[in-house]
């Protein structure tokens, strides 16, 4: 192990690495949000973005197919310093149009190398520095960068192979057959029929801009999953535009007032499930007619805060279902034949193309290969502090959202404390800062990275094994409550036990 630390550390010597204060990873919505913090609220750090695609966008620039849009309102997904004046609900062009501008804006071009794929991160204690390996796709050269503090904003889920479950006989299928994240836009549905497997946002999207296009359109799925139905426009946004207030004033007031109904909406979600649910049957019925089914295909079996509720706009997906141009199959995969699928029941579904909807496979740090003092990191042997910092591994913070808010809530949030512990490291003369377990702490259970009462979906459960752990007290966890970190974060005490610097 040391001869390999040796070894890398002579390349390097060789290749003078650049350095810089701060190193973010990712030009994703994360990537962008915490550079704007970082050039506003500390403009004396130097900083650079890697990121391995050809241009910003992340998630945003994944994804190719049908009717690509946000699953959370843009006011609140919208970073808080640049206003959204768009519908809340906003398709993925409008959105990589909002982040170029916020780009262009802050002059964060200079700062950005596209097409560098980070492959290695190793922290020296001796020098305290980040050693960033990274290669260039323009001609394949490895190069390396030094931070200080490196700033992962990648996301957390693998961008470039999707989550297939593996189904019998996939290979005898005649037709198409496609996971939506491969998804291209030369692919033409007109006349086809379609069964998109899957029940959750990627579905509720897709389907919906193929329906009236295929002949056909069959949503196969498991399980339910519960929707909220509601006009794609905020009245509020609309009125107070109309009586002539600046669109900074309304992107502050309407955000707020988002987020103080999201917070009732899930403390209801908690206290009282089954009026909840009556009420999102209510909104149903608006699009898709007084006498609509729910039995079998629109009962979840879940509780209705244990998985992320499904925003639809205007109601599409169930106005698709009652025009009869969507049918609802729930089932279970038998195996693929030529023709299409054969159910658990006995029935054949015919298809020309099939769209996998089944999610993706979880990424932690971008499965990049992360070492300490020439020891390799196992995130799961790890302790996360807040869902951000982790004990062993210093001057490193994780960009990690909310599940049932808007991810860029944290993003922001996260970047007032990023930048605040930069300043406070500077003003205490310190080059380290790592999290570690404080005196009361060191009896305490070390348990899964998150509840699986409280939040459980597919993808986290299948690799929940690979993500640190969590305790059982507040800064050892990631709780997901916007609404209660959004009052915590800036009462951290920096100065406090849990924070060792050198």
């Amino acid at each position: 192990m040391l001869d390999k630390v040796a070894d890398r550390a002579q390349t390097i010597a060789a290749n003078d690495a650049m350095h810089v204060d701060v190193l973010i990873a990712g030009a994703g919505i994360s990537g962008i949000g915490s550079a704007v913090h970082l050039k506003d609220q500390c403009p004396d750090k130097s900083f650079l973005i890697l990121d391995s695609k050809e241009t910003f966008g992340g998630t945003w620039e994944t994804h190719k197919y049908p009717g690509v849009r946000s699953d959370s309102d843009l006011y609140t997904f919208g970073y808080r310093f640049k206003p959204w004046i768009g519908p809340p609900i906003a398709a993925a062009d409008e959105i990589l149009k909002y982040m170029g501008e916020v780009i262009e804006e802050n002059d964060l071009n200079p700062h950005i190398r596209y097409g560098h794929t980070i492959t290695h991160c190793s922290f020296s204690r001796d020098t305290n520095l980040w050693t960033v390996e990274a290669i260039s796709k323009a001609d394949g050269k490895t190069l390396h960068f030094t931070c200080n503090f490196l700033w992962m904003c990648q996301g957390y889920y693998n961008h470039n192979d999707p989550y297939i479950p593996d189904w019998t006989d996939r290979e005898k299928f005649k037709g198409l057959f496609i996971h939506a994240m491969k998804w291209t836009p030369d692919i033409d549905v007109t006349g086809k029929k379609v069964i998109v497997i899957g029940s959750g946002a990627t579905a509720a999207t897709v389907i919906p801009a193929m329906a009236g296009k295929a002949s056909h359109v069959t949503m196969l799925q498991r399980s339910p999953t519960y929707f909220f139905c509601s006009p794609n426009q905020n009245e509020l946004a609309d009125r107070l535009r109309q009586i002539g207030i600046d669109e900074p004033t309304v992107h502050r007031v309407v955000r707020q007032q988002i987020m103080y109904d999201q917070q009732a909406l899930t403390q209801r979600c908690i206290d009282e499930p089954e009026v909840v649910t009556e009420e999102l049957k209510e909104l149903i019925r608006l699009y898709a007619g007084p006498d609509f089914q729910f039995e079998p295909h629109f009962t979840p079996k879940y509780r209705i805060w244990q998985q992320r509720l499904a925003f639809v706009p205007d109601g599409d997906i169930f106005q698709a279902v009652a025009r009869g141009e969507v049918s609802v199959v729930t089932d279970h995969i038998d195996r693929f034949t030529e023709k299409g699928i054969l159910l658990k029941s006995g029935e054949e579904l015919e298809a020309d193309i099939i769209v996998a909807a089944t999610g993706f496979k979880l990424s932690v740090l971008g499965d990049i290969p992360f070492e300490v003092d020439g020891q390799p990191v196992d995130w799961a042997d790890t302790v996360t502090y807040r869902g951000m910092m982790f004990t062993g591994v210093p001057n490193m913070a994780w960009v990690f959202g909310y599940f049932r808010a808007s991810w860029t809530l944290r993003v922001d949030m996260m970047g007032d404390f990023v930048c605040r512990l930069l300043k406070h490291m500077a003003g205490k003369g310190a080059e380290r800062v790592e999290v570690q377990l404080r005196p009361e702490d060191h009896n305490m259970p070390k348990l899964p990275w998150i509840e699986e009462e409280n939040f459980n979906p597919s993808y986290l459960m299948r690799d929940l094994h690979k993500m640190p752990k969590r305790g059982d007290k507040p800064e050892w966890r990631h709780n997901q409550d916007y609404w209660q970190e959004k009052d915590d974060f800036p009462k951290i005490n920096l100065d406090g036990a849990e924070f060792a610097y050198r």
